[in-house]
């Protein structure tokens, strides 16, 4: 891998945190979206810079913004993936402005999370952080003169990603796909340090679980609600079943999930080591086991809807529970089948999938997640890489399913433990320290020159 050329010689890291205010400031609540208005931002800084722009929309109003650097030959092509759109939110549940996009300086007298200046608004968590980080680097690398050696640098921010990509990642891999090909993408999905006793592990983000969202359905015989046994509660055959799905199916423990374990730990984990390895996290970090590993053990399943009957004084003869069901990367509908028939045995119900989204993931190893590593050893020598599958979702699933992409999600963030930041993702008060968004600048400065200057892109995509 060959090294920065130019590292340490730029600094995006202030040009970030201004640029990320900008972005709060911008209503892109998703619905509607409205993302016209950054996309705009973005592309004219990034012209500036002197990559060529491209705004394509599937819908008015909401662009996807494609932004090219040329090298002096052919090559291999990396692209820094992020999404403008942001979830709602309720503003009296805030102690600030969620536009606010204003930097609060950090109490002196504290610690974690109160200390350090942060900035503030809806999007620092999730995402405009990083899409701050990775325009402002790219800004810088184009106004340095930088160009790469071989291949292209490609920017691509996406409309939709909280509802679905269907006017944002999935459309253009679908329907474009010309247009955002490329070897090689960093995404959102992790870089959170783990720190468990001594050791401390920066999250890489090498894959999504699928989706196999189902309804589970009874059936019984109507009547009236004052007439209790006159009918069959089809509401009553569907509580037990609701009640069984509380205890998960049964722990599968695949190779990802193994080898998570085995680097926040440092040692080698096989199967039948896995419980007491998970045992041993959750003494020392029951967040980083509820959250990050446990969900990796396996298929999960958690009902969110339940539907009977439509007038209050009618028995329902049909009951219906929605149930989230995510799954590892390469499974399908069989296989979720067989692990929800274990929790709910032979019955009378039936089930049917609404989503059937089989997950993917990249190996990782090759020349990308060697940058990586490379990144993080330069920035804290002692910490290592953990590859994590992500229990959500996210536009690099579209990367390497409809262009074979090599995707990783990966942002580092330090200054801000995993309990600190979780619940500030899709929540209240949402914020990210200064520090962060300058660490994260400095990384997107640093990756494309590892992979894009002479020798790197001309190794294989991996």
């Amino acid at each position: 891998m060959a090294e920065s050329a130019v590292a340490g010689e730029i600094d995006a890291g202030s040009a970030a945190v201004a640029l990320l205010g900008e972005l709060i400031s911008l209503d892109t609540v998703n619905p509607p979206g409205n993302e016209e208005i950054a996309q705009e931002l973005l592309a004219s800084r990034l012209s500036d810079a002197g990559f060529s722009c491209e705004l394509l929309a599937a819908e008015p109003g909401r662009p996807n913004l494609i932004a090219r650097l040329a090298g002096q030959r052919p090559g291999k092509t990396l692209c820094l993936l992020s999404h403008v759109d942001v979830v709602p939110f309720t503003a009296s549940d805030w102690s600030f402005d969620p536009l606010s996009g204003a930097v609060r300086e950090g109490a002196a007298d504290r610690v974690g999370a109160e200390a350090g200046a942060e900035v503030l608004g809806r999007g620092a968590q999730d995402m405009k952080s990083q899409v701050a980080a990775e325009v402002a680097a790219a800004c810088a690398l184009g106004d340095s003169g930088w160009r790469p050696d071989s291949g292209e640098l490609i920017v691509v921010v996406t409309a939709d990603e909280e509802m679905g990509a269907h006017a944002g990642a999935k459309w253009l891999c679908e329907e474009h796909p010309e247009k955002v090909r490329c070897d090689w993408v960093v995404n959102e999905g992790a870089g959170i340090v783990v720190e468990l006793g001594e050791r401390r592990a920066y999250t890489v983000c090498i894959g999504e679980k699928g989706v196999f969202r189902f309804n589970l359905r009874t059936h019984g015989r109507a009547g009236h609600g004052s007439m209790p046994r006159i009918g069959d509660n089809a509401l009553l055959k569907l509580a037990p079943l609701i009640t069984a799905l509380a205890e998960q199916p049964a722990v599968e423990g695949d190779a990802d999930a193994l080898a998570f374990v085995g680097a926040l730990l440092g040692e080698s984990v096989d199967a039948g080591g896995l419980a007491e390895a998970v045992s041993r996290i959750a003494v020392i970090d029951p967040i980083a086991a509820g959250v990050l590993v446990e969900p990796m053990l396996g298929v999960s399943v958690a009902p969110t809807r339940v539907r009977a009957s439509e007038k209050d004084n009618v028995i329902p003869a049909l009951a219906e529970a929605l149930v989230d069901c995510r799954v590892p990367p390469g499974l399908e509908g069989t296989h979720v089948r067989a692990r929800i028939g274990e929790l709910l045995g032979d019955g009378d119900y039936e089930i049917e999938f609404a989503d059937e989204v089989v997950g993917n993931r990249s190996s990782p190893e090759g020349p990308l997640y060697e940058a990586i590593g490379a990144w993080v050893a330069g920035a804290e020598p002692d910490a290592v890489l953990a590859p994590m599958v992500m229990p959500g979702f996210s536009d690099s699933h579209w990367f390497r399913k409809e262009l074979g992409a090599v995707a990783f999600g990966f942002c580092p963030q330090r200054s801000m433990t995993l309990a600190e930041a979780l619940p500030l993702i899709h929540g209240a008060d949402e914020r990210i320290k200064v520090a962060d968004v300058e660490l994260a600048a400095d990384f997107f400065v640093d990756i494309p020159q590892r992979m894009l200057n002479h020798g790197a892109a001309d190794q294989s995509a991996g």
